[in-house]
């Protein structure tokens, strides 16, 4: 699924669709679900795996995608699977955020990070 750009105008009261990637300032995907980054990854590597990609599932890629734009990659997990990743950071999403636009993660423990604009 790619990601699409949502921008909140306050004035209008309005939310536009592009292509890019972004819902009030963070990086999001198609629906609306805020993504992160963790410290802990190197560039183009996850360390997220097993009890930890349970509490942050990963932003996969669907068999065929490719990348759609500057700074758009995907990263080559462990399991063959692959991830998206935005300026060479591998991409998840946080399981307690349950509505589009939470970013309930941002923080947590100092290492997950919402992407913003």
């Amino acid at each position: 699924m790619k990601p699409v750009l949502l921008s909140l105008s306050l004035a209008a009261s309005a939310v536009f669709l592009a292509s890019a990637g972004l819902a009030a300032g963070m990086l999001a995907d198609a629906k609306g679900m805020t993504l992160y980054t963790f410290d802990k990854d190197t560039k183009g590597v996850s360390t997220c795996y097993d009890a930890c990609a349970k509490f942050w599932p990963p932003y996969l890629a669907t068999k065929g995608e490719k990348p759609m734009g500057e700074g758009w990659t995907m990263v080559k997990r462990k399991d063959g699977t692959e991830q998206w990743a935005y300026d060479g950071k591998p991409l998840y999403f946080f399981a307690k955020d349950m509505k589009a636009g939470e970013a309930m993660g941002d923080g947590m423990k100092g290492v997950w990070h919402v992407v913003k604009e």
